[in-house]
């Protein structure tokens, strides 16, 4: 059962518009106990969220309606968010606070008019409890629009310990030691990774990890930006680094053809189901809540991560990516919205979805030991103790259309590549163009 009240230190004390206190010098906190001043209001609140995340953001939701009186609603968007969200402004059924996934995409929603700016109130939440970094992703030429309420550690590699202790093999500490530990794997039964190629955006990260170790922080920046073609050789030397893992059907559960039939839970489900495939998963910290919530395993004990080891001579990288909420203009509920993104900049509202797991906060001013467990905690540790050092997910600052749409731009072309790894400068070539239409547009 969800702890009604837990331990905030560290706090600075923010009075909310909702009438209760967020925080305060270590005393206990508790997700109740408003004033109900939204009593009865209706709010809703759309994200691409299913399964495990979506009950564990429902917690979140509930705490909040406690708290205000409020009745907030989930509305799953699918990954097409963009496209979902502007069907329904332009049927008159806006909903009232997007939960945004990519960088691009809050740009996107902004240049088109549909945003509205953040309350003073919010805005010092963000200034008290958030490194600068995330303050300016969630700006648009200089107005603050998205509050990130979950960020991810995008550079963590998951494994099962009774697999790597029955192959022999310790956790790797470079690239190479990682598909060589892969391949000692596969000879003791199992494939070495689960790969999720159902979904593009998995496979965005695996490239974004290579690429800004080999290529450093840099060039990376400037790719992001489309600065930098992705015909320029650091992208060709990268996908020829990646095509060597997709194109060895002793480290790929199923192969390239398997890899593509499986989507991100499946890919978790071949790592830590009742019935095992393969012995490691790359994917974000949130791998945690799918291993735990839906197959039973104890994190730290048989699920546990390595970071993501640099390739070559390249640094280890940090990559992260984070939801950002934001308040739609054409929503019919104005004031419950802002007065749930003022709920969201707080520690409280954090603590609920940590202790449910599957789950980290860029708040600096959260207890860590509102996470239910030392993994957890430790990954949390350290991607706030990055601050503003973290890179975040390249293709979600970029346009929708290049770095967030099933079925096309990046996310189709690394599918296509995972399918026929042999021409890296090919699709290389295919990226650019790809990225050229969409940053035009």
């Amino acid at each position: 059962m969800m702890r009604r009240t837990t331990l905030l230190s560290g706090c600075t004390a923010l009075v909310l518009a909702l009438g209760a206190t967020a925080c305060g010098g270590g005393d206990d906190v508790s997700a109740g106990g408003g004033d109900k001043a939204l009593n009865g209001k209706t709010l809703t609140v759309a994200g691409v969220w299913t399964g495990s995340e979506q009950k564990n953001f429902q917690k979140v939701l509930d705490a909040f309606a406690e708290k205000t009186g409020a009745k907030p609603q989930f509305v799953s968007t699918g990954d097409n968010v963009s496209t979902v969200v502007g069907s329904k402004i332009e049927g008159g059924n806006a909903p009232d606070v997007v939960m945004v996934p990519q960088v691009g995409v809050l740009q996107q929603f902004a240049d088109s008019g549909w945003l509205k700016p953040l309350s003073a109130t919010a805005q010092k939440s963000v200034d008290a409890n958030f490194a600068p970094v995330w303050k300016n992703y969630g700006s648009v030429d200089g107005a603050l629009y998205g509050l990130y309420f979950k960020a991810a550690h995008k550079s963590t590699v998951w494994y099962s310990p009774d697999a790597l202790a029955q192959a022999g093999v310790e956790t790797p500490k470079t690239y190479d030691e990682m598909l060589k530990a892969g391949r000692t794997v596969s000879d003791s039964g199992l494939a070495a990774f689960s790969v999720a190629g159902q979904d593009g955006w998995t496979l965005t990260d695996w490239f974004e990890n290579i690429y800004l170790s080999q290529a450093g922080p840099e060039k990376y920046d400037a790719l992001a930006a489309h600065e930098l073609k992705w015909t320029d050789a650091s992208v060709v030397r990268a996908l020829t680094t990646l095509g060597e893992l997709f194109k060895d059907k002793q480290l790929i559960a199923g192969g390239q053809k398997g890899a593509l039939n499986t989507d991100f839970p499946g890919s978790v489900e071949k790592v830590f189901g009742p019935e095992p495939e393969a012995g490691m998963v790359y994917e974000g910290d949130f791998v945690a809540g799918v291993a735990k919530d839906q197959f039973g395993r104890t994190i730290g004990k048989d699920a546990d991560f390595f970071a993501f080891p640099p390739v070559g001579s390249g640094t280890a990288p940090v990559v992260s990516g984070g939801d950002a909420a934001v308040v739609l203009k054409d929503g019919k509920n104005a004031d419950a919205a802002m007065a749930f993104l003022e709920y969201l900049a707080t520690p409280e509202a954090a603590a609920v979805w940590a202790e449910a797991g599957g789950f980290l906060s860029p708040n600096k001013n959260l207890d860590p030991a509102a996470y239910g467990d030392d993994v957890t905690r430790a990954t949390a540790k350290s991607l706030v103790a990055a601050g503003d050092s973290v890179r975040f997910d390249m293709s979600d600052q970029a346009p929708a259309a290049f770095g967030g749409t099933k079925g096309a731009g990046e996310w189709k072309v690394l599918q296509d590549f995972l399918r026929d790894p042999s021409n890296p400068a090919r699709t290389a070539a295919q990226l650019e163009s790809a990225a050229a239409k969409a940053y035009k547009g």
